[in-house]
This record gives C-alpha cells, sequence and structure tokens, in this order.
C-alpha cells in the first residue's frame, strides 16, 4: 500500500495512508480519517466483503467515495461464481468443473481442490487426490462455505509451481505477473515476478 501512495505522492496526488479501522462515517454520510477529512478516493487491500461487515456498510454505495478498487471486484473474488460458470458453459476450455459442497458426490471428481467462497492468497485450502486429503493450508477462512474444483495441478519449472496473473484495464490487457512457489499452493508469500510496465 505505501508503495502504490508514494506512486500516487510522485504522480503529484494528495495522499493519506489510514488504517481500515480509522475510517470513520462524518457528517452527511460520508468516510472520513481521525483528522475528520472526508475521503474522497480510497484504494484498499481490506476485501469487499469484510467492508460489508463494518458498521459503515450501508454507506459503502452512498458516501461518493471513488474506489480504485470497485464493489463489482467482490462478484470477481467469490468463489461461489465457479460453481455458476461451470452450469452456464459445461466443458468450456477455460473453465475447471467446479461445485457447491450439495453436489459433490454426484459430480464423480476423486480429485479436486475444496476452497473457501471467501478465501485468499491460500488460505484454508485442501488438495484431495484419490479421495484422500495431500495437501492442506490453515486459514481464518471457511465458515461461510466451500466449493469443489477438478485438481489441475501447476506447471512446475526447475521445482516451482508456477501461476499467470493478468489484469485488464477498459476490456484491454494491461498487465501480467508470474507467482512461484514450491508449494502446490499459491499464497501470500509465493514469489511474485513482475514484467515491465510500459507507457
Amino acid at each position: 500500500m505505501q508503495y502504490l501512495q508514494d506512486c500516487a505522492e510522485q504522480a503529484g496526488l494528495t495522499t493519506d495512508f489510514v488504517y481500515i479501522e480509522e475510517v470513520g462515517e462524518g457528517e452527511e454520510g460520508v468516510f472520513t480519517n481521525l483528522d475528520n477529512q472526508v475521503i474522497q478516493a480510497m484504494f484498499k487491500l481490506y476485501p469487499w466483503e469484510f467492508m460489508l461487515r463494518e458498521q459503515y456498510a450501508s454507506l459503502l454505495l452512498s458516501s461518493q467515495v471513488r474506489w480504485l478498487e470497485p464493489p463489482w471486484k467482490a462478484v470477481l473474488s467469490n468463489k461461489a461464481l465457479l460453481p455458476l460458470l461451470w452450469r452456464l458453459f459445461p466443458n468450456h476450455p477455460n473453465l475447471l468443473p467446479a461445485y457447491f459442497a450439495d453436489e459433490l458426490e454426484s459430480s464423480g471428481l476423486t480429485d479436486y481442490v475444496k476452497k473457501p467462497i471467501f478465501a485468499r492468497e491460500g488460505a484454508n485450502i485442501s488438495i484431495v487426490e484419490d479421495g484422500e486429503v495431500t495437501l492442506s493450508t490453515p486459514g481464518p477462512y471457511g465458515e461461510e462455505g466451500f466449493i469443489y474444483q477438478a485438481y489441475s495441478p501447476l506447471p512446475q519449472f526447475a521445482g516451482y509451481h508456477t501461476l499467470i496473473g493478468s489484469w485488464l484495464v477498459d476490456d484491454q490487457p494491461a498487465g501480467i505477473s508470474v507467482r512461484e512457489d514450491s508449494s502446490r499452493v499459491t499464497q501470500d508469500l509465493s514469489r511474485y515476478l513482475p514484467h515491465i510496465i510500459l507507457d
């Protein structure tokens, strides 16, 4: 966050670093910091599903904050989207079979990954092969439920499991990165290999 803040300041923007617990409600339904300054634009790493549980959740749409990660991202980060996509587009080459808990038995999957609906950074993931858990990661997620997705091992290069991340801006390709880890589950401390930034 502080790196992004530094980039914004170098671009001439006025910024303030605010911890999420320091965000409050000001007069007339606006978000403020501890100095009662109105927050007009915000970039955050705090997940949207957590924001929706905060006391100020009712202000999220009406506060006129310019969110640099828009609220609709909550839909894309929700793993429950995966079984729904599989139902709508079965056997699509860009999808893996995915199911809700009540569909797992009838799915026929014996090799799958159990993922919490709201998890991130590899938390609370279980890899099941031939019906047996072969890898499990700790974390705080899971009470919201799980989805089950066919297991497709990541490719390995020099002993590292490799995952490509890509971004779109205004429907155009705008970035790519490579995450590597000796573990089969990509996590928050996995190596991040950015690529060149062109303007």
